[in-house]
């Protein structure tokens, strides 16, 4: 597993490649094409809701209504969005219009079926493709922080890696198309795992008449603490879930990995739980931040 130092792209990198940024509107998407805007790429921007993506017009970014519009010759088509239906159904009629050598950079969390589907569609279309989760949430978004978990063919990586370095801080590249993704899901077990269990462990604070504040201020500093636990636990005890990430992605997420663990073979109850656990909350909070699993558990509910 290479690890690729960040590089600045060459004015000639950024210059030459029109990049087609598809969920260019979205907690993730704004930021993102902003950033390869900013770095000189000229961008077309694409949301479903147009009106979101509006505000990359004062960076340089041309916000266009169509997908057909965004990707007509492009050199490279960035696509992040909600799942493997949502990306379907925008861009797999309109492959045949990208540039004749045009790269396919998917950074959306789409598990490992949708990443073969995904991989399939370019492949019938004959347009290099690859398979590029991000980690991150809206803050690394913002300022170019993203880690990119990078897998697909040797012979784009240069090309890819002036995209992923105006996104990113740090490119992982992993092996062969798929690689990424399934690395994104472990990650995303592990992110998933400690967010419910802070929302459990608050709400078990406040059921008992703790504080839930003396809990994380008891294991402040120590080998016990995450800047993690205490971001989404101070969220939970102020009630204050302004999304990074949304609890309907998240649980969108969590039954990728299930699915994939159950597709391997694997026995993995507490993933599962969790899984079922995300979802609930999904109705009434699916808009706010995933921390927002917590008023699921809440004694005193919402």
């Amino acid at each position: 597993m290479a690890d690729t130092k960040k590089t600045a792209a060459t004015d000639a990198e950024a210059g030459a490649a029109t990049v087609a940024f598809l969920g260019a509107g979205g907690l993730m998407g704004l930021p993102m094409a902003r950033n390869l805007a900013q770095a000189g790429f000229p961008v077309r921007a694409w949301n479903r809701s147009r009106e979101k993506a509006e505000p990359l017009a004062d960076d340089g970014a041309v916000v266009v209504g169509d997908v057909a519009t965004a990707v007509a010759g492009a050199d490279v088509v960035v696509t992040m969005l909600a799942d493997t239906g949502a990306i379907i159904e925008s861009l797999g009629d309109e492959l045949d219009s990208l540039a004749a050598d045009a790269v396919w950079l998917q950074t959306s969390t789409v598990g490992v079926d949708g990443t073969q589907r995904l991989a399939e569609l370019a492949a019938a279309h004959d347009v290099t493709f690859v398979d590029a989760p991000v980690l991150g949430t809206q803050a690394p978004a913002e300022s170019g922080d993203l880690v990119v978990l990078a897998s697909g063919p040797e012979d784009v990586r240069r090309r890819a890696g002036a995209v992923f370095d105006a996104v990113g801080k740090k490119t992982i590249w992993v092996g062969e198309v798929g690689a990424g993704s399934r690395l994104k899901l472990v990650a995303n077990a592990w992110v998933m795992s400690l967010v419910e269990a802070t929302a459990e462990t608050v709400a078990l604070a406040e059921g008992l008449d703790v504080d839930p504040q003396q809990f994380l201020d008891a294991v402040a500093g120590g080998p016990l603490d995450l800047p993690y636990l205490q971001a989404k636990g101070a969220m939970m005890i102020a009630r204050d879930f302004d999304p990074s990430m949304k609890l309907a992605l998240a649980a969108k997420d969590a039954r990728l990995i299930d699915d994939a663990a159950d597709e391997a073979g694997l026995d993995l109850p507490m993933l599962r739980t969790i899984r079922h656990r995300l979802g609930e909350g999904v109705a009434d909070h699916g808009d706010e931040d995933m921390a927002a699993t917590y008023l699921t558990s809440s004694p005193a509910g919402d």
